[in-house]
């Protein structure tokens, strides 16, 4: 398979036949259990970020949105120009499909 490295890891008796009891290939249920770890770990960092920010954003956070906001121009003339793309709607099931008049 590309993109997959090989790799050797000693795990105890029980704990594979634990696995085997719920999935034939090991190398796929090793696999999702580490992919599962990292996304859990990565969600605690984010938590932990939230709770316990970073000093430089908590300058940011302390100005607030409406001192940055009070910095941007009071119209968004000519930052989007509405008559270019296509128009497009969600329909369930579907997907996106283009808007018909």
């Amino acid at each position: 398979m590309p993109g997959t490295a090989r790799v050797t890891v000693t795990l105890p008796s029980e704990l594979i036949r634990s696995i085997d009891q719920f999935e034939t290939n090991r190398s796929r249920f090793v696999s999702e259990a580490v992919q599962n770890e990292i996304d859990r770990r990565r969600r605690a960092d984010l938590l932990r970020s939230l709770t316990h920010p970073h000093p430089d954003s908590l300058v940011v956070a302390e100005s607030g949105m409406g001192e940055w906001d009070s910095r941007l121009p009071d119209t968004d003339d000519g930052l989007v120009d509405t008559a270019a793309g296509t128009e497009v709607r969600w329909i369930d099931g579907r997907g996106w499909e283009e808007e018909t008049p």
